[in-house]
């Protein structure tokens, strides 16, 4: 998908739009709405912390509406360089949300989480997010374990996502930081699941 960049907020919140960053689809296994927000999609060197606010504030948070709800937020490729659009900025929105939202979001899947993101956050959660996000935070190393909470068929996950995680199978040692994801330090593409591609889409 061709980026085009933004010019303003309006045109920033039309480019969110466009990515489909995040998305409210379905419901947990507790009946919770779902939040699907995909780390990869997310253009941050287009996009302003106003924009991201505004967005969620208009076309989000009314849809969550007074009900608990849970995130699924997808970590699976996000470069920093790219597509993380940094601390500062995501305590930022998180402070701002409204009190309702704070108080009705009761778990946070995140899924690929990588060796880095766990120890910062172990390290920094709690002094960065308050209202006890970080307690509600939950490591989701693979698609398997994800299941447990979340039916298959409530949530759409790119086939990005099934990719890594069937390379993280295969090489375990890249949840330790211990070997890189990089393709050319493989040399070779990752090997094929004997689980049949239209497997994904069973509960």
């Amino acid at each position: 998908m061709q980026i085009v960049a933004a010019n303003s907020v309006s045109d920033e919140e039309q480019l969110i739009e466009k990515m489909e960053i995040f998305k409210i689809q379905g419901r947990d296994k507790r009946g919770r709405k779902i939040l699907r927000i995909i780390g990869k999609f997310l253009p941050a060197r287009e996009l302003s912390t106003e924009s991201l606010k505004k967005y969620l504030e208009e076309k989000i948070f009314p849809k969550l509406g007074e009900r608990p709800f849970s995130v699924v937020y997808v970590h699976t490729d996000v470069q920093r360089s790219d597509n993380f659009p940094g601390i500062s900025t995501l305590r930022s929105i998180y402070e701002a949300l409204p009190i309702n939202i704070k108080e009705n979001l009761e778990a946070v899947y995140f899924v690929h989480p990588g060796l880095q993101s766990k120890i910062f956050l172990a390290t920094f959660g709690r002094f960065l997010f308050s209202g006890g996000l970080y307690a509600k935070l939950k490591y989701v190393n693979r698609l398997d374990f994800l299941w447990d909470h979340i039916r298959r068929q409530e949530i759409e996950i790119p086939d990005f996502v099934y990719d890594h995680d069937e390379t993280l199978e295969y090489r375990p040692m890249m949840d330790y930081g211990m070997e890189s994801d990089h393709p050319r330090v493989y040399g070779a593409p990752a090997m094929e699941s004997p689980t049949p591609y239209s497997m994904r889409c069973i509960s």
